[in-house]
């Protein structure tokens, strides 16, 4: 079985999918993470030399090999990866997956990316709250379609990870 996280960033993809594989004992692979390997960067140098084209294709290229694997896993997703080209159909496609859509609210985002904003390629130029949270709610409308077609759906807001977790085990 592979189990696709995904949701806006800030969601908690990276810790839950940690914390699910470990609890399944499963295999644990962060999208992000293998584009960093594969570039030998990070995805803020990426964005900022290469462009946010080529890290999509890139990230369509790694998300296939993922696909083709055999074995069990949990997969953090990035927060756009379900939303560009056909990778949340080549998802959906395979018979032994299942998305989760780790569902937080704009005030929770807005809060927790704040302080980290420097770091996400995507929000860094904002520079108030206000601009951020005008910011997200206009993009997560925009990627709501998309995390909306997961298998299942989880509240994430005011949440312990271990919550969310065993929240997450009583829906598989």
């Amino acid at each position: 079985m592979k189990y696709f996280l995904n949701g806006y960033m800030g969601a908690g993809k990276s810790r839950i999918g940690t914390l699910l594989a470990e609890v399944l004992e499963y295999d644990y692979v962060d999208l992000d993470e293998q584009i960093e390997l594969i570039e030998q960067t990070d995805i803020q140098n990426i964005f900022r030399k290469k462009g946010e084209l080529y890290f999509r294709k890139l990230e369509t290229k790694v998300l296939k090999d993922i696909l083709e694997k055999g074995n069990d896993m949990v997969v953090s997703l990035g927060g756009g990866t379900p939303c560009y080209g056909n990778n949340l159909e080549w998802i959906q496609e395979v018979s032994n997956a299942k998305t989760i859509y780790l569902k937080a609210a704009v005030s929770t985002l807005t809060e927790r990316l704040f302080l980290e904003k420097v770091h996400r390629p995507v929000i860094s130029h904002l520079e108030t709250k206000e601009e951020l949270e005008e910011f997200l709610r206009k993009h997560l409308f925009e990627r709501a379609y998309y995390y909306n077609q997961s298998d299942i759906i989880v509240d994430v807001d005011n949440q312990a990870p271990e919550e969310i977790v065993a929240k997450i085990q009583s829906k598989l």
